[in-house]
């Protein structure tokens, strides 16, 4: 006998219907509104962008609803937000959907329509099947290009509202081959890089291996190198674009993971020379202290080899700029200080565990 559905489904499919339904006008009114386009969409873009409120919660997490407990615990460590919802329900009832995604063909050339369709229909594009190869390849270059700027909101911010979006991308269509082989190849390429400049930033580090084992073949193989190669060279065009300090000492601290990896000469002196550019003050790069200390660790981890040698000709070049003599000097003090200080710390500590321990 068929189970009735209970009164919280109800409400959970009368409100995700209601939300469509909301998301339909402001698609209908940017359409026929060429002026209001990019003001809509940006709205839009936000309002799915949301965390998800108390209330919204009580009715869309119901506990006796079983089917939406994977959206709880794909959001577990970061916020729920109305996209992550929105994208579970137009995969299971895809005919809901069909209608946004009419129109946001027609908004294709906007601002924030990629946005809005990575959001909404990541989920949608590996578990559905579209049979024409020509609206699959733009389905998954809008979900790449849609990604990668919604991901660059979050690095300006310094936040992870879109880590479930990574996440989905790298873990459930990266390294399961049955969902990446449902997008063509070129789009598989694009979206392996893409995921290789963000694999840092959304602490993904422990899923690098997996990831460069699954790595797509491109056609310039035999010219850049391996999979190690790619990432590599996705990662350094990445540090020299970040602006924000708490990111780029984020990604810094994350480099020491490329210890060891095998990599053409080329590949490797273009990590050297990039990590380099952060370890001096002024121009291209016009580092922090911080930066430029957390560079000379990455540089001196992954390249022990000339270690003392680059330091002393850092030293040297630093010496022909007499206005930074002032703020070394002082910084070298303050880390002697501190450096007493803990000494004299532990050895106050030390001694006095020793009489308990006897």
């Amino acid at each position: 006998m068929e189970k009735a559905s209970s009164p919280s489904s109800s409400r959970r499919s009368a409100y995700l219907e209601a939300l469509t339904q909301e998301i339909k006008k402001k698609l209908t009114r940017a359409v026929v509104s060429p002026a209001q386009t990019r003001n809509l969409l940006q709205d839009l873009f936000a309002d799915i962008a949301l965390e998800v409120d108390q209330r919204a919660k009580d009715v869309i997490l119901s506990k006796e609803e079983d089917v939406i407990s994977d959206v709880a615990d794909q959001a577990d460590g970061g916020p729920l937000c109305f996209f992550d919802v929105l994208a579970d329900y137009y995969v299971k009832v895809s005919e809901r959907g069909k209608d946004i995604l009419d129109l946001m063909v027609q908004l294709w050339s906007q601002s924030f329509a990629s946005h809005i369709f990575s959001l909404l229909f990541h989920k949608w594009l590996f578990e559905v099947e579209v049979e024409n190869q020509e609206i699959l390849l733009r389905y998954s270059s809008a979900l790449v290009q849609g990604a990668t700027n919604v991901f660059w909101i979050d690095i300006q911010t310094n936040t992870r509202r879109f880590q479930t979006l990574f996440r989905y991308l790298l873990e459930e269509v990266a390294l399961e081959p049955t969902r990446l082989k449902k997008i063509p190849i070129q789009a598989q390429r694009e979206l392996y890089l893409l995921i290789s400049r963000f694999i840092f930033f959304y602490n993904s580090v422990d899923k690098l291996d997996s990831f460069l084992r699954n790595f797509p073949e491109f056609p310039n193989a035999f010219l850049v190198g391996g999979p190690g190669d790619f990432l590599v060279i996705e990662l350094t065009d990445q540090l020299q674009k970040l602006k924000v300090e708490p990111v780029l000492l984020h990604y810094l601290s994350q480099m020491k993971v490329l210890q060891g990896m095998e990599l053409r000469m080329t590949t490797s002196t273009r990590l050297k020379a990039c990590l380099y550019s952060f370890t001096s003050p002024g121009g291209p790069m016009y580092p922090t202290r911080a930066v430029r200390h957390a560079a000379w660790d990455a540089l001196d981890s992954l390249f022990p080899v000339g270690r003392y040698p680059r330091h002393l000709i850092s030293l040297f070049f630093r010496l022909l700029y007499p206005w930074y003599w002032p703020s070394s000097c002082w910084n070298f003090v303050v880390s002697c200080i501190k450096a007493v200080l803990y000494s004299i710390v532990r050895l106050i500590f030390s001694r006095q565990e020793k009489p308990r321990q006897s």
